[in-house]
């Protein structure tokens, strides 16, 4: 969207999003970071909720794994003081497993615990888990009933409209969720056959808000502000979750978030600011990780940072190249990151 359309959109904006209850938790602004494997991990968390997000999400992890120990589940499970209102994700396909699962979660001082039953992938919907859950609502809500009983904490769900255009079973499995306790959803906007294909529909969200009276989230294609608006307008939900937007803009939940409230969405970083912050989620990483994971997951990031800006494909492929972090930030470092504003941050 060019920069003018967005600050003439901005101007004559009147909606504003209204607090909602997650059970015992207040969400002020219902705008969300989506749960995003290999993404939304504990540097990834802060670094969205430090430019403004709200609500954050880990990325899914399954429950037996997370109750075996592995060491990269405990990572993606931890959060800290200084993100925001934060919750974990887990996915199976057994209730024993889920309710154990849950358990741990909330003994690890978690204060919300999310369902998925939107992940489309094939590793996952294989084992009979994610959005494959959709295809037998019976066998996920006994699930859903057993994860929801093991915890005192507030129960989230995560899906999609159906499994295929043939099973949009999504206000039936919402009604059963609400009847088992969870306490909000949210709903990506396609099928699982679609995958991320074709764009989301918005529209068919409106019969999952209308089929429960519990707080509904709109997910996927939400890119921008008016992008939010119009998802709101078309479902009727309670609130947004941004997903694959925020993909090298960290920033843009919190810019949505602004928007929401009838406020001039926060500038996005750029120039100094833009390489301090980079160079900040790089450290996160290796802290969080350790070199050669830390270095691995970066690399994906510096892709998204470094897309469409001059001579950033060259940057990129010294950085990816490289296994010394101190290089690595020197790099980074001495690279002119242009001082553009986003479209977003020009409407400011």
């Amino acid at each position: 969207m060019r920069s003018y359309d967005v600050l003439r959109f901005f101007k004559g904006f009147n909606m504003a999003v209204d607090p909602i209850h997650i059970g015992t938790e207040r969400l002020n602004v219902p705008v969300a970071l989506a749960p995003m494997a290999g993404i939304t991990d504990r540097p990834f968390r802060r670094l969205a909720a430090q430019l403004g997000a709200p609500y954050v999400v880990s990325e899914m992890v399954a429950s037996r794994e997370m109750l075996h120990l592995r060491p990269l589940s405990a990572i993606r499970l931890k959060t800290q003081d200084d993100e925001a209102l934060a919750a974990v994700q887990l996915a199976g396909c057994e209730a024993h497993w889920m309710a154990e699962a849950a358990r741990r979660v909330e003994e690890g001082g978690a204060r919300i615990l999310d369902i998925n039953m939107g992940c489309p992938a094939k590793k996952v919907t294989n084992g009979y888990s994610g959005s494959a859950l959709m295809r037998d609502p019976d066998k996920a809500l006994s699930l859903i009933e057993a994860t929801v009983e093991a915890v005192s904490i507030p129960v989230t769900l995560k899906m999609r409209l159906g499994w295929d255009e043939t099973t949009l079973n999504a206000p039936q499995i919402a009604r059963l969720a609400e009847s088992a306790g969870v306490q909000m959803l949210v709903v990506h906007g396609r099928t699982r056959s679609q995958f991320y294909k074709g764009v989301a529909d918005w529209r068919a969200v409106r019969a999952v808000v209308e089929a429960v009276d519990i707080p509904v989230l709109v997910n996927g294609d939400i890119t921008h502000p008016k992008a939010a608006h119009n998802a709101l307008t078309q479902s009727g939900a309670a609130g947004v979750m941004i997903g694959r937007g925020t993909q090298g803009a960290p920033w843009l939940t919190g810019q949505i978030a602004d928007y929401l409230q009838g406020i001039a969405p926060r500038s996005a970083p750029m120039g100094d600011t833009l390489r301090d912050m980079v160079i900040e989620h790089y450290e996160g990483l290796l802290s969080c990780y350790g070199t050669t994971i830390g270095l691995r997951s970066a690399r994906k990031h510096f892709g998204w940072y470094l897309q469409g800006r001059p001579d950033g494909a060259a940057l990129r492929a010294q950085v990816v190249r490289c296994d010394d972090p101190k290089a690595v930030i020197a790099a980074l470092a001495a690279y002119d990151w242009p001082a553009i504003a986003s479209d977003i941050a020009d409407a400011a």
